[in-house]
């Protein structure tokens, strides 16, 4: 399934919206992203906005607004914490900044995640010497797979 393109109005606002958050924007899912003290906090997904509420958050948030719902890049396989925030409460605005600013308060209190180190990749073990041998099976497969 192909990924749609976020609406231009919702990265607008949602850029409006994070002047006020200490945060860092940077592209998750091909899509612009916030992360405070190296945590997602928010972005969108498709024409989703979405923000990573505190428990407290999540409990008064749905029951004001039955259609939240948990954010799911891959069908099945929700993301703990963040939450689909539903298009008639993300058009208003300042409703928007209002949820933001509690979930980065939240989020400031969570553990800062270091950002991870690329591993260099381990050398490949050489082939065992019976295999380098002339006339094994190995190397019979080799000639077939290069001759063609």
């Amino acid at each position: 399934m192909k990924w749609q393109k976020a609406p231009e109005e919702l990265k607008v606002m949602i850029e409006r919206v994070m002047e006020g958050i200490d945060c860092e924007k940077r592209p998750m899912f091909g899509y612009p992203a916030f992360f405070i003290n190296g945590n997602m906090f928010a972005g969108l997904f498709q024409s989703s906005l979405f923000i990573r509420l505190s428990p407290a958050q999540v409990t008064d948030l749905t029951q004001k607004h039955a259609t939240i719902s948990p954010l799911e890049p891959m069908p099945g396989r929700p993301m703990k914490e963040y939450f689909v925030i539903p298009e008639a409460l993300y058009r208003r605005e300042e409703a928007v900044r209002t949820i933001a600013a509690e979930a980065a308060a939240y989020m400031s209190t969570l553990a800062t995640k270091a950002p991870k180190r690329k591993e260099p990749k381990a050398a490949k073990p050489a082939p065992p010497k019976e295999a380098m041998k002339k006339g094994t099976p190995n190397q019979k497969r080799a000639v077939k797979k290069h001759s063609r």
